[in-house]
Order: C-alpha cells, then structure tokens, then sequence
C-alpha cells in the first residue's frame, strides 16, 4: 500500500472490481486518465445500455474497467486523447475496440472524426456494415480509407500471388526457343539420364529442354465465387484483393461473382476491388447451388477452368443438391476450390459436415492465406 504506483498499475490490469479491495489509481495522474480512457470502450456508449450482455443498470456483466469520470469523455475527445497519450500499435488496437464496442453512429456521420481514426481491416469492415448511416461527405472519406487498406493489403499479397502462378504457367509447357534464362534443368536432366558416362563421371546432354515465356492466350480461367452473408465479410475483402491481382495476370481470365439468394456478377469490375466491396449487399439467405450453377455456365473449357468458392457452407436449399452440383463441375473437369475462410487472421465458423460431403465429390477445402491459395491454384496449374 506504501507504492502508489505499483497500485495503479495493477488497478489498470485488474479492472474495477479491484477497488472494492483498496487498490486504484488515486494520485497517479497518468494512470488515471489511461482508466478514463480504457474504461470509455467498456461503458455502454449512446444507445448502448440495453445492449446484449449488459447487466443490471445498463453496465455490461463483463465490465472490467469502467472507471470514474468516463461518461464525461465524448468520442471526439476520446480518439485525441489516445493518439496524444498512446502509441502507435496500443492506439490501433484500443481504437479497433472503440469501433467494435461504441460510437458507430457519430463514427459515420462526423468525416473529421474519421479521419484520425488509423486505417485499418476492422475499420473497413465496419465502414462497409454501417454505410447506410454515411452522411455524402463521410461516404467520400471512406471510400479513400476502404482504398487505402484495400491497396495496402494487395501490395502485401501481390508479389507472392503473382510469381506463384505466374511461374506455374510458364513451366506448364516447353518452347523451342532456347532462352538460357527459360532453361527447364529438372527435365533436361531427367530426359537425358540414359547418356550419363560412368567412366567420366559426366552427363552427356544432347537435348535442352526451355520452358516457354508465357503464352499469348489465356488459357486458364478463374472464377471467384464470393458468398456476401456477415460472417463473410471478411473474407469477402480479401476475395476481392485477389481477384483484382489474378486479373492482372497475363494468362488469366478472372471472374468475380457476389451471392446470396441471388448472383450478381461483377466480372466488368474485378480490377476494382473498392467498388466490388462497396457492391457488397450484407446479410439475406444463401443459395450456393445457385452460384455454382452461374459459374458453370461461363466454364468454356472445364480442364482449363478453377472455381474458388468463398462459404460458410451453410445452403439455404437441399443440401443434396450442392452436392449434386458439385460433383457435377467436378466430373466435368472444373477444379473446384472450397474455402471455409480466406485471411491473415481467419477463425472460421463453417459447415464441416457439408463441406466434408463436397470434398468426397471433387472439392478441395480449404482454411489459408491469400498465399497458399495462390500455392494451391499453381499446382493446379502445373498438374
């Protein structure tokens, strides 16, 4: 009891139950106002009392850390005091918290609040779930933040996603140009075994073999399938990064469909990520056979098609007939890649007794970053 500071640092990580036992931040300054701050996110903000969770007189049964003088603070006066008081990694996380817990309404409808909030994954999410509430000049401020995380994410993924198929497409075939560069070793290594000379101890090569450059058309066609219900959402995001890389690819085609009860195809848009996630309609039914069945009819040739389908796997229809359609596409030569969940961070909720039943017929599942996709679209690829 003698070290007040001790005292206040615990009564911050204990929370405010600690105080029925003697321990606060009285007399810290410093400390006080960390309470006030990180207290504002566990209060039940504006139109929060009733709230899910929340306990008797409106306080949240989990409240940890709601402390004296927090219903003073406003959410301008909140965000300034954190980027002055914090730094930069607490800031994101704690203002990652204020847009999760409290304040959505005045987030959407103040652009110069917005605008110190950090731009990041979560904030999109919650730009794109409440954009009903934008006022027109909110609406242009979150287009440039959607743009800004959208380009930053596609810099990260791009490099990695490209040189992964990339390089499967050009070692799909071999060319008679003989390109040192192109130089397929493993095969001209392995086709020219029966020339080795035990004597010397050397291989004897009488045949080079060059992979080809690229190829002028474009022969593989990937259609992305993207299911829009909430829990998706950010998957959603990530579908559309990728998309709009797969698009720049010389030697793909790349077709991009939204689903619920309906489909809509955004094809003409996929090298716009930001106007396919603000295309995105939240929530509805779900009907993947109906998706899959679109997507079947732009297959041209199935051996050359690969079909991503972003889901939770929960069919709004009979379940057989997922699975019929499925193995349908399969047994047609589509390569059908089934994703409970595409990201950095993803904790997927998804139907593995359904997905369970697609993967038996022709279905890969799958749970993976952006780059083991790419991974297991260019073995596809290279066969």
């Amino acid at each position: 009891m003698s070290d007040p500071h001790t005292l206040a640092r615990w009564r911050l990580v204990l929370g405010q139950v600690a105080e029925q036992h003697g321990i606060s931040c009285a007399g810290q300054a410093d400390a006080e106002r960390v309470e006030q701050l990180v207290g504002f996110l566990f209060e039940p903000g504006e139109g929060q009392g009733g709230a899910k969770g929340s306990g008797r007189g409106g306080k949240r049964s989990s409240d940890r850390t709601g402390g004296r003088g927090s219903s003073q603070l406003t959410v301008p006066d909140w965000v300034d005091a954190v980027n002055e008081l914090f730094p930069h990694q607490s800031k994101e996380v704690m203002q990652k918290e204020l847009v999760r817990r409290r304040g959505i309404a005045e987030l959407m409808e103040k652009p110069e609040l917005l605008e110190k909030i950090e731009p990041n994954l979560d904030l999109v999410k919650t730009l794109l779930t409440h954009r009903e509430l934008m006022n027109p000049k909110t609406r242009i401020l979150a287009r440039k933040i959607i743009d800004q995380v959208v380009n930053e994410l596609k810099r990260k993924m791009q490099v990695q996603v490209e040189q992964a198929i990339t390089g499967a497409i050009r070692k799909d075939r071999h060319s008679p140009r003989k390109v040192f560069r192109n130089l397929d070793l493993k095969t001209t290594l392995r086709r020219n075994l029966q020339n080795f000379d035990s004597d010397s101890g050397k291989l004897l090569v009488d045949r080079l073999f060059f992979y080809a450059a690229e190829r002028k058309k474009k022969p593989w066609h990937v259609i992305v399938v993207v299911d829009q219900s909430g829990s998706m959402l950010e998957s959603a995001i990530f579908s559309a990064v990728m998309a709009s890389i797969f698009a720049e690819l010389p030697a793909v085609k790349t077709s991009l469909v939204l689903f619920d009860t309906q489909v809509v195809d955004l094809s003409d848009q996929v090298g716009q990520p930001v106007d396919v996630l603000l295309s995105i309609q939240l929530g509805g039914g779900t009907d993947i056979t109906q998706a899959l069945m679109y997507a079947n009819e732009l297959v041209r040739q199935p051996q050359r098609t690969i079909v991503v389908l972003i889901t939770d796997f929960f069919e709004g229809r009979p379940e057989s007939d997922l699975v019929a359609q499925t193995r349908l596409m399969a047994d047609g030569g589509v390569r059908m890649i089934g994703l409970g969940a595409l990201g950095y961070d993803a904790r997927p909720s998804y139907n593995k007794a359904t997905a369970g039943k697609l993967r038996k017929v022709g279905m890969d599942i799958l749970i993976c970053t952006p780059e083991k996709l790419a991974e297991c679209m260019a073995e596809i690829i290279r066969g």
